[in-house]
């Protein structure tokens, strides 16, 4: 009832989220992909025994840092090599603005046979921001997790959903709470497809801090990719039944 709710809300509210938006977009700078390589090793070993893809939008190319090593996916192969001991490889795709649909039918396709363990998906939040209805998202969302499952069938899939907008310090007040709207639709489908489709959802970012924000008060920045990483490690070490240990602890252990 609740979603049903914001659905006629957030429609209703949409030349309102409109007029608002492209005041925030105007006064927002447009940032781009970081310097660097998109992918790497954290570890030592030349065949990383943890593999991981993080696929999606700019969030998964790491718009909103100056250095590839503070991205998602950077940040948290280096979390599970300090946890684990074990080396991890990690690779970005991510496009600018992507919805769910973009990604599964020009990003997936053109990605590299690599045997991923473990694929993130950081997607969602255009498809919450342009108001793709809940059908369209089942369709896109949904078509991605199958296009991964096809490709990768013995990865762990795992999807990040769309962070409070509530929280992002760049959104006016009311735009937020449209926003947050459109964005329940969206991660209540996204988990229930996560659930059907052999695919994990992990936990929603609350981030209170505004200093985990880019300059563009957006996207975030190295703490906040940090953060996001953190809550991904946990969701993944969990499911592995690992215990979190440091590469200090493990290291001595193995002596």
């Amino acid at each position: 009832m609740k979603h049903l709710f914001y659905g006629i809300a957030s429609w209703l509210l949409a030349p309102v989220a409109i007029v608002s938006g492209l005041r925030v977009r105007a006064g927002t700078p447009r940032l781009s992909p970081p310097q660097g390589r998109p992918f790497g090793v954290a570890g030592q070993a030349d065949i990383a025994p943890l593999r991981l893809l993080v696929v999606g939008d700019s969030s998964a190319a790491g718009v909103g840092v100056d250095d590839v090593s503070e991205t998602v996916g950077a940040q948290l192969a280096a979390i599970l090599y300090e946890r684990t001991g074990k080396s991890v490889s990690w690779r970005n795709a991510g496009a600018n603005s992507a919805v769910c649909a973009e990604i599964r039918d020009h990003v997936v396709p053109n990605l590299e046979r690599i045997d991923y363990t473990h694929i993130i998906i950081a997607a969602g939040t255009n498809d919450a921001k342009n108001f793709v209805t809940a059908k369209k998202f089942k369709r896109g969302f949904g078509g991605l997790l199958y296009a991964l499952r096809a490709k990768w069938p013995e990865a762990v899939i795992l999807w990040s959903p769309v962070i409070d907008m509530r929280m992002v310090p760049s959104l006016p007040p009311l735009l937020a709470h449209i926003l947050h709207m459109r964005a329940s639709i969206i991660n209540r489908m996204g988990r229930q497809l996560c659930k059907e489709r052999f695919a994990m959802a992990a936990a929603q970012l609350y981030p209170h801090d505004p200093a985990g924000f880019s300059e563009d008060g957006f996207h975030a920045g190295a703490a906040g990719y940090r953060y996001w990483a953190e809550l991904l490690a946990d969701t993944i070490l969990e499911d592995a039944g690992e215990p979190a240990t440091t590469k200090t602890e493990h290291a001595e252990a193995a002596q």
